[in-house]
């Protein structure tokens, strides 16, 4: 049986390592600093970062997931989070997660100091996006991520395209 090797990364290691910007195309006010944590530990199937919020901006778009599960875990500042229309304020400490499906949820900061927070969850091969105040759905295949609005997806007719029955079916 084989390991990979652990990694430890020291704070200071951390706050040094680059951000990556990141603005979600269908929110103009979006705007995150993205700080990558399982990446370079070599995580394949969890996804972990610090992200940061400026002042005023918000972190992605309103969105639900279908298969991949997620969790926020403020860290430093406070923020305001909307979770299936219900809007609360977080501060540090609080813990937000979104078991699948997952109900809508976004995070905004509309105060005067940067929110800081660890963001987690599942990396699968394939989920969909649901963002339902834009009409709109992202399909994650791979690597690739597809937008598609919600009325351009047909149902496919099962009747109709095996008229004969699936096999195996009764």
């Amino acid at each position: 049986m084989s390991t990979k090797p652990g990694l430890l990364l020291k704070a200071d290691q951390i706050a040094a390592a680059p951000e990556v910007h990141f603005r979600h195309p269908l929110n103009p006010n979006s705007d995150i600093y993205l700080r990558p944590l399982a990446e370079v530990a070599g995580f394949e199937r969890l996804g972990l970062s610090i992200g940061r919020v400026p002042p005023g901006r918000d972190s992605f778009v309103y969105h639900s997931h279908e298969r991949d599960e997620e969790f926020l875990y403020i860290l430093s500042g406070r923020g305001r989070i909307d979770i299936d229309g219900t809007v609360s304020d977080v501060g540090p400490g609080d813990f937000m997660g979104f078991p699948t499906p997952s109900v809508g949820h976004h995070l905004s900061n509309p105060f005067e100091e940067d929110l800081v927070y660890l963001m987690g969850g599942e990396r699968s091969m394939g989920d969909i996006g649901h963002f339902p105040r834009h009409g709109k759905k992202a399909l994650k295949i791979g690597t690739g991520f597809f937008f598609v609005d919600d009325d351009a997806i047909e149902p496919l007719d099962m009747e109709k395209a095996f008229p004969d029955g699936l096999p195996g079916r009764d």
